[in-house]
């Protein structure tokens, strides 16, 4: 049976907003990490069979396919091409999805994965609204759809409204959601203190490490904000940082292991995405991990260490609800709500501090998921080797 290795894993600090990262051009921030995977991996640059990578809001400076943009500005080979994927917030975990299913399919041996973002510079949501408005299309990516407001009616598709949802549905507290992120931001300052990160970053101009997480904050910081829906209990404590960073994996098949002298860090054990609830959105993360562990015949109690984006506070602790997981081994280095999310680089993000973390630890087997738009999963489990 074919394999898929990762190799090699690498990010720049994530940066917060208006911070560190805010002007540099996402395609810098993409070459910056691919040029460090390539010297880290010591592998000929021109082995490469794509580049794939994940970006949303694909307007001005991340449009024109950002992953071959990337790729060329890091002064890497031209013959070497590149794909941009968007599957929203999960894209760059996508990406490493579709990396190692080339290399499983024996079609290709040597593939980059990662994605790039900088939230400063595009504001989330920008191409799906504002960058239509001068073609007269003011109402977002559904309106207008007969199918759509058929099935779906006029609710209202948006993060936030689909995070309360879930706090609702699941009886999560504000008071809950603020322990959570105060404890997100405590485990990623430990990491930041304890140099966890060191190993997978790579410090971009004078931003040498994350930026997100605060030492100030307090419990009594985060009661003082206002919900940001109306009569709901999410707030800004409970939502991820808009961020800026990139990230990138290098994947390698078996023939490219041997022809190469790779040495193999993780093996990847499996790959699934899955769907539910558009409107609700961010559940999805429940029944794609539910699907992962019956099609590998796996129980949480194998998996060593999760990391479960934090988008918002509700979505991890409904999942921790649903699938009786062990608080201690989920998102111990913190999490978006502390770290930050760039957008279309999270995936790989978390992918790199997974596998730095199975092999600080010594732990075998480790499992991401994330929530994305549309209502969607996806899951990977990698076996450190």
């Amino acid at each position: 049976m074919a394999e898929a290795f990762i190799v090699e894993a690498v990010r720049t600090p994530v940066g917060k907003r208006g911070g560190g990262l805010a002007a540099a051009h996402p395609a810098d921030l993409g070459a910056h990490v691919l040029t460090a995977l390539m010297e880290r991996g010591g592998v000929d640059p021109a082995a490469v069979d794509d580049v794939v990578f994940g970006c949303l809001d694909a307007v001005g400076p991340q449009a024109g396919d950002i992953a071959r943009t990337s790729w060329l500005a890091a002064g890497l080979p031209e013959e070497v091409p590149g794909v941009t994927v968007d599957r929203q917030c999960g894209s760059s975990q996508q990406a490493l999805h579709f990396a190692a299913q080339a290399v499983l399919s024996g079609t290709q041996d040597l593939v980059v994965a990662g994605g790039t973002q900088n939230m400063s510079m595009i504001p989330i949501a920008f191409a799906s609204r504002r960058a239509a408005e001068p073609l007269g299309l003011t109402e977002g990516p559904f309106a207008g759809s007969e199918g759509w407001r058929a099935r779906y009616g006029d609710r209202p598709v948006n993060q936030f409204h689909g995070a309360q949802l879930i706090a609702d549905k699941w009886g999560i507290s504000r008071q809950d959601m603020e322990e959570f992120a105060l404890r997100s931001h405590q485990r990623a300052l430990r990491a930041l203190d304890e140099g966890r990160f060191d190993r997978e970053t790579v410090a971009y101009a004078d931003v040498v490490a994350d930026e997100g997480p605060r030492r100030d904050t307090t419990l009594e910081k985060m009661a003082s904000l206002a919900p940001v829906v109306d009569g709901g209990s999410i707030t800004a404590a409970c939502s991820s940082q808009v961020s800026d960073g990139a990230a990138a994996l290098l994947i390698a098949g078996e023939r490219a292991v041997r022809d190469h002298g790779l040495t193999p860090r993780a093996r990847v054990h499996h790959l699934s995405v899955r769907g539910e609830d558009p409107i609700r959105m961010l559940s999805a993360p429940i029944p794609a991990t539910a699907h992962a562990l019956k099609k590998t015949g796996m129980t949480l109690d194998a998996i060593d260490l999760v990391e479960i984006n934090e988008a918002f506070a509700p979505v991890v602790l409904a999942w921790l609800r649903e699938t009786g997981a062990d608080p201690e081994r989920v998102n111990v280095n913190g999490g978006a709500l502390a770290l930050g999310h760039p957008l279309g680089a999270t995936g790989a993000r978390l992918m790199t501090t997974l596998l730095h973390e199975l092999e600080r630890t010594g732990g075998r087997f480790g499992l991401q998921t994330m929530c994305e738009g549309g209502g969607q999963a996806n899951v990977t489990v990698i076996e450190r080797l």
